[in-house]
């Protein structure tokens, strides 16, 4: 396996792209939970090109019924991102002065369990959640603050990369 880069601009391209509509190739989740993390792995793959087929575990999407949790799943896309040891993107908890375009935060509303994930399209000359722009579908948005959200807790998630044979 070898690391590649992670392209932030295609995925800042993708993201500005689809931000208030639909492509047409994936699922739209929103009558069934949600499609922020859907969205949000859309714009990771636009970036990186590569999935992880591992079953049940991986990371891919080839219709509604031939995918996994975490291709749309806020949780299931943390675990894959945190644990990925194989192919495709790899991700690190991180902390706020960390952070870059193309990264993530997932929200928690009710400080229990997170459900909502952001992708970051923009940041200010200091990394605070004033001056943290994101891409999000859910509640469709694009260059939206972070500190625009009502939550109970947040979470920074660096993408340090991908990998594919």
């Amino acid at each position: 396996m070898r690391k590649i880069d992670y392209d932030r601009l295609k995925v800042v391209e993708y993201a500005k792209k689809w931000a208030y509509s639909r492509n047409p190739r994936y699922y739209n989740f929103d009558s069934i939970g949600g499609d922020c993390t859907s969205f949000i792995s859309q714009c990771i793959y636009a970036g990186s090109g590569v999935m992880n087929y591992t079953k049940n575990t991986g990371w891919y999407y080839n219709s509604i019924k031939d995918r996994t949790p975490s291709w749309s799943g806020v949780e299931y896309l943390y675990k894959f991102l945190i644990n990925n040891k194989g192919i495709g993107p790899r991700g690190k908890e991180t902390k706020i002065d960390q952070l870059e375009i193309g990264d993530l935060i997932q929200l928690s509303f009710d400080g229990i369990k997170f459900s909502h994930t952001l992708l970051i399209v923009n940041i200010g000359n200091i990394k605070t959640l004033d001056n943290i722009y994101t891409a999000s579908h859910t509640y469709d948005s694009y260059n939206r603050r972070v500190s625009s959200y009502n939550f109970q807790d947040i979470r920074y998630i660096h993408i340090e990369g991908i990998w594919k044979w």
